[in-house]
């Protein structure tokens, strides 16, 4: 027989401690956000978690306790079990709101949008990737630690265990392809051959890297368009990445032009154009005649700017100003020359028309 008023009782205590640890975790993050603003943020991120952890923590030895020793109804064992269960999946969530809140601090301190982001994309990407680890590592153990609680999974978990070694390989067979996007994924993250937003050219296309995931990767093509590759793809196959280093980067324009043209003329030209831009960076600018066959000229100029967008919109300022330059002023304009030279052997008129009649 339950004596309901020793309930209560336990239960009202059991509540009290746990209300009580709640009050005293509160007021010591308030007087720590005063130092760590953070301390706040994760207050309210952990909260419901961490509220339900300690409930479910008081009140559990509580439920055990309140079993009768000779009751064998299958509520008393669910009921035990439930609060055990809800218990282990606060624990995990709180312990991965703690983690998640962590990782996100570390996002903010990478900043992205200053000139020298090297660094601070390649923690970015490794940050991103540990989140995904992190969620599916805490799925992982709380939905196991859940299961070993309730009746029965212990016993299949046994039978389970016997064939582990059959149920291993026949996996490992099935999710090869998977487990190699996983672990590509794992190696770009860590490897620092691509970072988010690096320039990269893929399937001769040109576009900044978006998402780093597990298990593929996506590329912002120039005109918006999404690239999907399989993680593996940037360990196995060779690519570009114009910002590994730096993002800055060196550019050139090439004109095909006429044996007139003042190769002087168009140096000065060339400064001209990057006078009016703020485009270049002022690190490198030239021009040289690269080569001169097939009747004309190839002029090439050699420009710098600091990222792979400013050095294309360079590249066609420098380009319309100098092929601009060329019209309006006609040196260097393209011309095919034509020379026509006389037949010694012809004669006069007259002649060739006696030589017609007479033959």
């Amino acid at each position: 027989m339950i004596d309901w008023t020793e309930t209560l009782t336990r239960v009202a205590s059991a509540l009290g401690v746990g209300l009580l640890v709640i009050g005293t975790a509160r007021l010591a993050c308030r007087l720590a956000a005063r130092r760590w603003p953070s301390v706040e943020e994760l207050e309210q991120r952990s909260r419901i978690p961490f509220r339900v952890l300690v409930l479910m923590t008081t009140l559990n030895p509580v439920v055990a306790t309140l079993r009768p020793a000779e009751s064998n109804a299958w509520w008393w064992a669910w009921g035990a079990a439930v609060a055990r269960v809800l218990a282990i999946v606060a624990a995990g969530w709180f312990v991965t709101s703690v983690a998640l809140f962590l990782e996100d601090t570390g996002l903010r301190r990478a900043r992205t949008d200053v000139a020298d982001n090297r660094l601070a994309r390649r923690m970015r990407t490794q940050v991103l990737v540990l989140r995904r680890l992190t969620i599916a590592a805490a799925c992982v153990v709380t939905v196991g630690a859940a299961l070993l609680t309730l009746p029965g999974v212990q016993a299949l978990g046994a039978s389970v265990l016997a064939s582990a070694g059959l149920v291993s390989v026949v996996a490992a067979l099935a999710a090869q392809s998977v487990l190699a996007n996983v672990f590509a994924g794992i190696q770009i993250a860590f490897g620092d051959s691509v970072r988010l937003d690096d320039v990269v050219v893929v399937e001769d296309e040109w576009g900044w890297i978006e998402e780093i995931t597990l298990t593929y990767v996506v590329v912002r093509i120039w005109d918006d368009r999404r690239l999907v590759l399989p993680s593996t793809y940037f360990t196995t196959t060779p690519f570009e990445n114009w910002t590994r280093r730096s993002a800055e980067l060196l550019g050139t324009v090439e004109l095909d032009v006429d044996w007139e043209v003042d190769p002087e003329a168009l140096r000065e030209q060339l400064d001209a154009a990057l006078a009016t831009t703020d485009l270049w960076d002022g690190r490198t600018r030239s021009l040289q005649v690269t080569d001169a066959v097939n009747g004309w000229v190839r002029v090439r100029a050699v420009v710098t700017a600091a990222d792979a967008g400013q050095l294309f919109d360079l590249r066609c300022h420098v380009r319309e100003h100098l092929a601009g330059w060329i019209r309006d002023h006609g040196a260097g304009m393209p011309k095919r020359r034509v020379e026509v030279v006389p037949d010694a052997t012809a004669g006069s008129r007259d002649e060739r028309f006696e030589r017609l009649h007479a033959g």
